[in-house]
């Protein structure tokens, strides 16, 4: 998994030696032969402006639209132009909000803070390597390109979670879908968002149910307290919630595993397995 949140959709177009790490891996590919790489993101003149500005706000931001056009500096009608663009040539794809208008009615007068507040889809790139290039690699191109990659090695490591963290959210998504499939139908699911807060995974079933999860890809297990502290951001939110699903990398607390609630779902990494 770790290897497919920077290599994913490049295909057979090359192949890799045996590497300790992923860090080794990045270091050689990336540094020691960056050209060969960079002759994999097509088309060629997505490197540019205003294609990369805009990538690279995708790759670095929360890929809500709008704030995606104000830091790549684009009108949104010219932004808009090159968002569909990039979608027809399947390097991004649109997730839709679900998030419900707050006027509920024309009448309907909001709180002052809340008046600017726009509903924004957001951006995702198509590919894992696409995103690992404008997030990661296209800042440093030139002193990659000359064999210099100190600083875009740091970076990497600094920030690589970001990485492995969006992909493993996908793949819980996926793994969800899974385990429902012979129980009910799920007709609609992915991250959520609104004006409160941000939601790894919502859910919805056929029958109304709804599935909140949250996904923690880190090297320690989970606790009772991230079931606490999704339940108050659910309540935030005003989303009623049937079933409650955790993933996690590194397993659970004895007193989550211990607790007998039909309506809370615990994965760990083994389980994506069903996925393969």
């Amino acid at each position: 998994m770790e290897y497919f949140s920077i290599l994913g959709g490049i295909g057979h177009e090359l192949e890799l030696g045996y590497f300790d790490d992923v860090f080794s891996m990045v270091q050689s590919n990336f540094v020691d032969d960056f050209n060969k790489f960079q002759s994999l993101v097509s088309p060629s003149y997505l490197i540019d402006t205003p294609y990369r500005e805009l990538l690279v706000a995708v790759a670095r931001g929360d890929g809500k639209l709008y704030s995606v056009l104000r830091k790549a500096k684009l009108s949104q009608s010219a932004g808009e132009e090159i968002v569909k663009e990039l979608v027809s040539l399947g390097v991004l794809k649109v997730e839709y909000s679900r998030e419900s208008p707050l006027k509920v009615h024309p009448k309907h007068k909001l709180p002052k803070e809340q008046r600017a507040y726009r509903i924004q889809d957001k951006l995702r790139f198509a590919q894992p390597f696409m995103r690992f290039w404008f997030g990661f690699v296209t800042y440093y191109r030139k002193e990659l390109a000359l064999g210099a990659g100190t600083k875009f090695l740091e970076n990497f490591e600094k920030h690589y979670e970001r990485l492995r963290s969006l992909v493993y959210e996908q793949l819980c998504n996926d793994l969800l879908l899974k385990y429902y499939e012979d129980k009910e139908e799920v007709i609609s699911s992915g991250s959520y968002w609104d004006i409160y807060s941000e939601f790894d995974i919502l859910a919805l079933t056929k029958s109304k149910k709804v599935i909140l999860g949250e996904c923690k890809y880190k090297d320690r297990t989970v606790c009772k307290n991230e079931l606490t502290k999704l339940k108050q951001k659910a309540a935030e939110s005003g989303i009623k919630v049937d079933v409650y699903a955790l993933f996690s990398k590194s397993g659970f607390s004895k007193e989550l595993l211990g607790l007998k609630d039909e309506n809370l779902l615990l994965f760990d990494l083994n389980d994506l397995k069903v996925l393969l």
